[in-house]
């Protein structure tokens, strides 16, 4: 590939935030102009998260980013919502389009995709640790029945609320109920192990920060649940049985927020005592973990960050913002769409990632979208897509011997167990503890490396039908091309000037410019991050 190429468009890429200069006009290629309130009786939910969020900004005298591009939002909608690079057909026609309502339109018609069911299955699968080899150890038919189960259950648009409770109390074969998966995957399946992970899970707490009293009086829900083999080889079923609670702690229990409560012996099922207590409308605990988590997930950071780490010294940066999404939330009965549609309405979604102020509060108050780097699973799906290729995964498991089709994108691959050395370079979960931290968006030497003079990605450059078809095209229809396909945009004026430049002095065939603008470009940050 032509270093010198890539040089040309590297220092003009999407510059962190921290190094931004504050601008004094909008930038076309990344803003669209100044955000713009509304106050009036017709303000809608979205409206409300962006009234509060200008609240707070002011109280600390922060300005907003400008709202962003068109191109900026197609590519930034398409990577949080479905985990998909757009097609350069489908960028083509967003940013040709006239209607005043394209944005609200686009986030209802990738909401009825498959890519985005496929998407946020993985997302629910790193935090409920869908794995089948060790330290989880499901084995990969309960990996696959667990996957199948929560993928069902997104597709269905299943209220969360339901969700919960039916991992909470399910009984039955790991094999044949995927639910009672939620049982085996967990390296501690003492009750105080099960009740840590219920709290991380479904409080977005840290129990290993509580008190120890306060733990053992939550394990005690937890306390007669018991596992036993069948002749169904690696088979568990999980059960309630109260002779399980050898030291009595089911006679010990209180909830979380100091509530005592008595169970009936050997009558009720602790466990349904507790999903009751946990899932009420008016308890904040899990409404208020849930919003704050997929706030997380579209938004790249937490209102309270981390995620999965709530505690009274670890405070929201907005307290009014998140009391606002736990009430939505909650209203909506847990509608994970629901609150996925307000708040990628809102203008704080839309948000240039370029910040008007280079202050360190700004990332934290959502003065500006937060940079962050894609998905392990995101990146190697969107490079297959633009090269037309495909990726072998393995698993480490010889028994039963687990295929998986070599068309299966990443972000559909039902077990942890199941990767590739690009996927762990990359930083792709574990999955063995259910901690959002387990996924690193950090970058390294190594990951620049491999984008830059890997073979695997060299040959799959070299096969790529932006390559293979350019035929006898110019350089400007070439450029024009593979921009929409690689970055979601037309190139600029000064980019065109610079490739046409480059390419009358380099290149004798229009094969070879395009094998190294598409190297280029996918080397750019403006590529591999979501901005």
């Amino acid at each position: 590939m032509n270093a010198r190429l890539l040089s040309l468009f590297c220092f003009s890429a999407l510059v962190p935030p921290q190094q931004a200069a504050e601008p004094k006009q909008p930038n076309p290629l990344y803003e669209a102009g100044p955000m713009v309130m509304r106050t009036d009786a017709d303000a809608t939910a979205s409206d409300k998260i962006d009234e509060l969020v200008m609240k707070r900004l002011q109280a600390i005298d922060l300005k907003p980013a400008n709202l962003c591009s068109d191109a900026v939002f197609l590519r930034r909608a398409y990577l949080v919502v479905i985990g998909t690079l757009p097609t350069e057909e489908e960028a083509r026609e967003f940013l040709a389009s006239k209607e005043s309502d394209r944005r609200e339109q686009l986030i209802e018609d990738l909401m009825e995709r498959d890519e985005f069911y496929d998407f946020w299955t993985m997302k629910w699968c790193d935090i409920l640790r869908v794995k089948a080899e060790f330290p989880i150890k499901l084995w990969p038919n309960a990996a696959q029945a667990y996957h199948r189960w929560i993928y069902s259950s997104v597709r269905g648009n299943k209220p969360l609320h339901q969700l919960a409770r039916q991992l909470l109390v399910a009984n039955g074969s790991n094999f044949r109920e995927g639910e009672v998966n939620f049982y085996r995957a967990m390296q501690d399946r003492t009750p105080k192990g099960i009740a840590a992970t219920v709290a991380l899970t479904f409080m977005g707490e840290r129990a290993e920060k509580w008190p120890e009293k306060k733990l053992e009086a939550m394990s005690g829900f937890f306390s007669q649940i018991a596992f036993k083999t069948t002749a169904e080889w690696k088979e568990e079923i999980v059960f309630f049985n109260p002779d399980a609670d050898k030291d009595g702690l089911s006679k010990k229990t209180i909830f979380p927020d100091g509530t005592p409560v008595r169970i009936e012996m050997g009558k009720e099922d602790p466990r349904m005592r507790f999903a009751d207590w946990l899932l009420r409308p008016e308890n904040p605990w899990f409404s208020r973990s849930m919003a704050n988590r997929i706030w997380s997930w579209l938004m790249g950071r937490g209102i309270v960050e981390e995620p999965d780490d709530m505690r009274a010294d670890n405070p929201p940066s907005n307290p009014e913002l998140l009391a606002f999404l736990e009430k939505e939330f909650a209203t909506s009965r847990c509608d994970m769409k629901h609150l996925f549609r307000i708040i990628l309405n809102s203008q704080t979604f839309q948000l240039s990632s370029l910040p008007a102020q280079k202050w360190p509060e700004a990332a934290v108050n959502f003065a500006h979208y937060p940079l962050r780097r894609m998905e392990a699973e995101v990146l190697i799906d969107a490079l297959n897509q633009l090269t037309d290729t495909e990726e072998s995964y393995s698993s480490p498991i010889p028994e039963p011997f687990t295929f998986i089709p070599e068309d299966v994108r990443a972000i559909a691959l039902a077990d942890g167990s199941i990767t590739s050395s690009f996927l762990e370079l990359f930083g792709r979960p574990p999955r063995d503890t259910g901690y959002e931290s387990e996924r690193s968006r950090s970058t390294s030497a190594a990951q620049r490396l491999h984008l830059l003079n890997s073979s695997h990605v060299h040959e799959k450059v070299a096969a790529c039908p932006l390559v293979t078809g350019a035929g006898n095209a110019q350089p400007a229809q070439l450029a024009e091309k593979i921009y929409h396909a690689v970055l979601s945009r037309p190139p600029t004026r000064a980019e065109l000037f610079a490739i046409e430049s480059h390419a009358s002095e380099t290149y004798a065939r229009p094969q070879e410019l395009a094998e190294d603008l598409v190297w280029a470009l996918i080397n750019e940050p403006e590529f591999v991050y979501i901005h």
